[in-house]
């Protein structure tokens, strides 16, 4: 059954109502591109720049014009719905949505214990702070976000400044590192090299995981909800990959603006070469500040969304869910602060991870035309299409990525 009840359009609502659906659309944009922004996203690109210098423009395109496909998919079929993302996956199968569950927590998990590791490393770099006490202070600013009675809203407005710091830092690192702007806009559409594997996992890195669903899941917190809605969700979900594309697209220019220059990046920290050869000792600062930024909102992202995943087990979860996210940043900070990123849970995590993305968008596909999840609702034909073709590069990307992998947990 549709929900219907949340999903009254912006015309009944007051000025205040608006001002908070506004609030809440924009912080879920936010919240999936902040998600998607961690610091396994600065070392990716930085990566992927090097290797492929101004060509990885197209694989930048590319993927945005599939992360708008999937994002746009799940989004509308959950506002839609007005369902989270494992309700609509036990409904198309039975069982199915506890398992996609499963795989998100323990995928959040691992990642989240990176984020947390992330932060301690950014102030490290940023004020020399011990990584392990900055690990700790950090996850206790996650924290006190979510013991706000209004933590949604302090959510929203939280990673939409901190995205904002994100974005003007990295703008300005793009500058100073004066890239060959003319060369990457004409190997962006006109590639000397190609690599499918660089799209598939920019592609898995942007909407992959839980960071798809942790804006389509705060829209239903929020609820916004019904086909009513889908004009707005259209636009914010457009927005979230806008975000992060820019993000990628700025730092992809300040790496070529190092590496064309014929500077080698650090193989054990490739993004803070390319601040620190660009703007000095205040460069590499920046970069702990990038770092921490990146890391405090994937930590919150990661949480928040895991979290969401596991209201549907029990009634109490949804009630105390808060204080759920709270224990789950603090187990993640207590395994980092004494155990480390603990590699066999990350090599676990990222084998699921790569299964994540084809099994959740495969089930809102076939959801997207299931009369008793949708109602009378119709799904555009071009969406269907291209998310299929994400299922399929996705899947292919997973099961290669699970054979690689599994091999190292024994």
């Amino acid at each position: 059954m549709v929900n219907k009840k949340k999903g009254a359009g912006n015309q009944l609502l007051s000025s205040n109502e608006k001002k908070k659906r506004s609030g809440a659309l924009i912080g879920a944009a936010f919240l999936m591109a902040t998600s998607a922004v961690g610091p396994g996203f600065l070392t990716q690109t930085a990566v992927f720049t090097e290797s492929l210098l101004a060509s990885f423009g197209f694989v930048i395109l590319v993927s945005i014009l599939l992360d708008i496909g999937a994002q746009m998919n799940v989004w509308r079929i959950i506002t839609v719905s007005g369902k989270p993302g494992q309700d609509i996956a036990n409904a198309v199968l039975p069982g199915l949505g506890y398992v996609v569950a499963v795989f998100i927590v323990i995928g959040g998990l691992a990642f989240n214990i990176g984020n947390i590791g992330g932060t301690g490393l950014g102030l490290n770099a940023m004020l020399g702070l011990d990584v392990k006490i900055g690990a700790v202070i950090s996850a206790a600013l996650a924290i006190f976000i979510f013991l706000s009675k209004e933590a949604g809203a302090a959510m929203d407005q939280i990673v939409k400044w901190l995205g904002g710091i994100l974005l003007i830092l990295i703008a300005y690192v793009m500058i100073v590192s004066q890239p060959p702007v003319g060369e990457a806009v004409l190997r962006t559409f006109v590639p000397i090299k190609l690599d499918i594997y660089a799209i598939i996992t920019i592609v898995g890195g942007t909407v992959g995981g839980y960071i798809t669903f942790s804006g389509g899941h705060r829209l239903l917190d929020a609820g916004i909800t019904g086909k009513e809605s889908i004009p707005e969700v259209n636009r914010t979900s457009i927005m979230g990959i806008g975000v992060a594309s820019l993000v990628r697209i700025m730092l992809f220019l300040a790496v070529l603006g190092v590496v064309s220059k014929g500077v080698s990046l650090d193989p054990t920290n490739p993004a803070a070469t390319v601040f620190q050869y660009a703007a000095g000792e205040i460069g590499f600062r920046l970069f702990g500040l990038v770092l921490w930024v990146a890391g405090i909102t994937s930590v919150v992202g990661a949480a928040y969304t895991s979290v969401s995943f596991l209201t549907s087990f029990s009634k109490k979860i949804e009630k105390y869910k808060n204080y759920w996210i709270i224990g789950f940043i603090i187990f993640s900070t207590v395994v980092f602060v004494f155990i480390g990123n603990a590699a066999t849970l990350l090599v676990l995590a990222g084998a699921l991870n790569g299964l994540i993305l084809p099994l959740t968008l495969g089930s809102m596909l076939l959801a997207a035309n299931n009369k008793k999840i949708m109602g009378d609702y119709k799904h555009p034909l071009w969406l269907t299409v291209s998310g299929i073709i994400v299922v399929i590069l996705t899947a292919v990307l997973g099961v290669r990525t699970l054979i690689q992998m599994l091999p190292q947990l024994f």
